[in-house]
């Protein structure tokens, strides 16, 4: 994971250096995701969110065999997709986030799952929580 992680940095660093010098800027930046992350608990956050197309993705411990999801999203353009996979690496959620919704996930292994967030050209307000159930 911490080779993934700096990866992730040497990118970041590598486009920023790249706009310096082309003029531009960087296309990541307008998403600056607030993330609390324990275990059974996870929540992301990022407001004025403009134009990202990327996909992120995090580890998060759940004991429990599954979870509710929390949907608290305003999109403008584009779209946002979460998915979540279970211990096993199954998928147990994929759905796009809504203004309202709270639902529970299908029934997964307990362990460390995966929340990936994947955007398309997305514009808006990202806010979403995962809560053992």
């Amino acid at each position: 994971m911490t080779q993934y992680l700096l990866a992730r940095q040497l990118r970041h660093i590598a486009v920023a250096a790249t706009c310096v010098l082309a003029g531009c800027s960087d296309p990541l930046a307008p998403f600056n995701p607030e993330v609390s992350n324990a275990s059974d608990t996870f929540a992301l956050q990022a407001t004025a969110v403009t134009g990202v197309s990327d996909t992120r993705s995090y580890t998060w411990t759940n004991t429990g065999a599954r979870a509710t999801i929390n949907h608290s999203t305003k999109t403008t353009a584009g779209s946002v997709q979460l998915i979540i996979q279970d211990g096993a690496g199954t998928v147990v959620y994929d759905k796009a986030l809504v203004p309202s919704l709270n639902e529970p996930t299908m029934s997964g292994r307990a362990g460390t799952w995966t929340v990936r967030v994947r955007m398309t050209g997305y514009s808006g307000t990202i806010n979403f929580s995962a809560q053992k159930l």
